[in-house]
């Protein structure tokens, strides 16, 4: 199964959303970028909670 998770831009203290994007796709983004992805478990667009690169890489094992 894909799990999808939102990709988001960091803009200054504002977030724009970028996309739906599977957890692999995410973690073949760039890392330099300004990208978060929101935690799959919340809505997307809704949710404040964000993961690190780590977390992602650890749920894509699951």
């Amino acid at each position: 199964m894909n799990t999808i998770v939102e990709a988001v831009v960091k803009n200054g203290d504002r977030r724009v959303p970028v996309g739906l994007v599977t957890v692999k796709q995410a973690l073949d983004m760039p890392e330099k970028g300004i990208f978060e992805f929101s935690h799959p478990a919340f809505e997307a667009g809704k949710t404040d909670v964000f993961l690190s690169r780590e977390a992602l890489y650890k749920l894509s094992l699951s």
